[in-house]
């Protein structure tokens, strides 16, 4: 019985996340690149200055980089580690020119989301901010559409809740320190008939611990929390990938050409260059997609709650969040494990980015795997808060603002991080995954709905400020 539910669950998976999606978020992507004149090429300087520079006098919760963090703590996880390997051993390493074609097409439609969502966000009298898909959705598109913005609202309850915030991410914290610390299961408990290592234990324990401390104080904490720890997991893995890099910088040159090669099946016979070409766009941008997130609909959440009284200032500011996701972070692990060589041994998942820290480092394999183990453990505890607060703003939208339920639900959400660590996550993730495609669907109808006020209002924008 459970094996016929796990089995439509992945075939389901695979409807949702299949070719149809994947070139709808695509076409989305280079449709509104079009329409805002390719801003996320001409523009990409003053987004960069913008992140680190807040506005004065806006109005909003929590500050841009603050806002902005707390997207990138969705953003970036497991997926930048794990997720670009998986694509790379299936794709070839032309899976990371695709994955960079997505991003540059996705900044366009981050850009757009993050507008979107100051233009539509709502303020109460207590300064409470609530924006997001489901607002620009029922604001924009008008009250009739709002059943659709309570489909969204849905499906990021769901995908936060049974999966991608919690199961998944607790998890993949617990397996990679059981991997280290204890890989033959040597201290051992048994709990309800199963052997559980007490790494796992005290693991699980300690993330749920610090998980809460952080969600009970909402947006605020987990944003001023975020601005800490995202920069801080950034920095230290993009020099971990530095070094790697240019350590073996002789193999630099002849990494880019497999890159390209790979990318267009230069190296395929005639009849199979088609078919290697397709492959590696499919993984690569389906990764690329999954791990930025541009056109799901999530981190307009989050930007909504940005201090700022420019729409198109915050929707620059979101974009480089895809700047920093797939086009920085996927393309350190990318390169690292394209000149280590270590996509094509036979390896899969984490084990293959370990492989190629492991080769590619001058330490011994054990401080080279305790590295990744502190990325993967930020990485993933970062996706944990961010789409708690994700979950939450979509379940106030779907109760009228009852907090009351709201409270119950972060309980509920630190519950699951709780357990996660014991829960198998073959389904789970394939769940999540529904999930998460599911939500951009509703998500892509309204951007295209709302093109026409996104084209104008950048022109606008760019018109005014061009004064100054």
């Amino acid at each position: 019985m459970f094996d016929k539910i796990n089995n439509f669950i992945s075939w389901f998976d695979g409807i949702v996340w299949g070719i149809p999606l994947i070139v709808l978020i695509m076409v989305v992507g280079l449709y509104l690149s079009i329409r805002v004149g390719f801003l996320q090429l001409f523009h990409l300087p003053r987004a960069l200055r913008f992140m680190v520079k807040n506005e004065e006098n806006g109005v909003g919760e929590v500050t841009s980089f603050g806002a902005l963090c707390t997207a990138l703590s969705a953003t970036i996880g497991t997926g930048n580690i794990v997720g670009v390997a998986t694509a790379i051993v299936a794709g070839g390493p032309g899976a990371l020119f695709w994955m960079w074609i997505a991003a540059f097409l996705g900044m366009a439609t981050k850009y757009a989301e993050g507008l979107l969502a100051i233009l539509y966000r709502t303020i109460d009298k207590d300064g409470h901010v609530l924006g997001g898909p489901f607002y620009y959705i029922e604001n924009g598109m008008g009250p009739k559409f709002k059943w659709l913005g309570k489909i969204f609202a849905f499906f990021g309850v769901s995908a936060g809740l049974l999966g991608i915030g919690t199961f998944t991410q607790v998890n993949g914290i617990t397996s990679s320190v059981k991997n280290y610390f204890d890989p033959n299961s040597a201290w051992v408990v048994n709990i309800f008939g199963t052997d559980i290592s007490i790494t796992v234990i005290i693991a699980g324990a300690i993330v749920t611990f610090c998980a809460g401390l952080v969600l009970i104080g909402g947006i605020k904490r987990i944003a001023s929390v975020s601005e800490i720890i995202v920069p801080f997991m950034a920095v230290i893995y993009i020099a971990i990938c530095l070094f790697l890099i240019f350590y073996n910088y002789k193999s630099i040159p002849g990494a880019f050409k497999e890159i390209i090669e790979g990318a267009f099946g230069l190296k395929a016979a005639a009849g199979g260059a088609l078919g290697a070409i397709l492959v590696a766009m499919q993984k690569g941008v389906a990764r690329g997609i999954f791990s930025n997130e541009a056109g799901l609909g999530s981190a307009p959440i989050a930007a909504a709650a940005a201090q700022t009284k420019e729409p198109v200032r915050q929707g620059l500011v979101s974009m480089t969040g895809t700047f920093i996701d797939t086009i920085i972070i996927c393309t350190m692990t990318g390169l690292s494990i394209v000149i280590t060589g270590s996509w094509n041994i036979g390896l899969e998942g984490v084990a293959v980015t370990t492989n190629a820290f492991n080769a590619g480092l001058p330490f011994t394999p054990a401080i080279s795997s305790f590295l990744l183990m502190l990325c993967l453990i930020f990485f993933a505890f970062t996706t944990i808060i961010g789409w708690n607060y994700y979950s939450e703003r979509c379940l106030e939208y779907l109760t009228g603002g009852n907090q009351k339920s709201i409270k119950i639900f972060r309980w509920i959400y630190i519950l699951a991080v709780f357990i996660g660590p014991y829960m198998t996550v073959e389904a789970v993730w394939n769940t999540a995954d529904i999930f998460n495609g599911l939500m951009a669907i509703p998500n892509l109808i309204a951007l295209l709905a709302l093109s026409g006020v996104i084209a104008t209002t950048t022109k606008e924008y760019f018109v005014r400020t061009a004064k100054k």
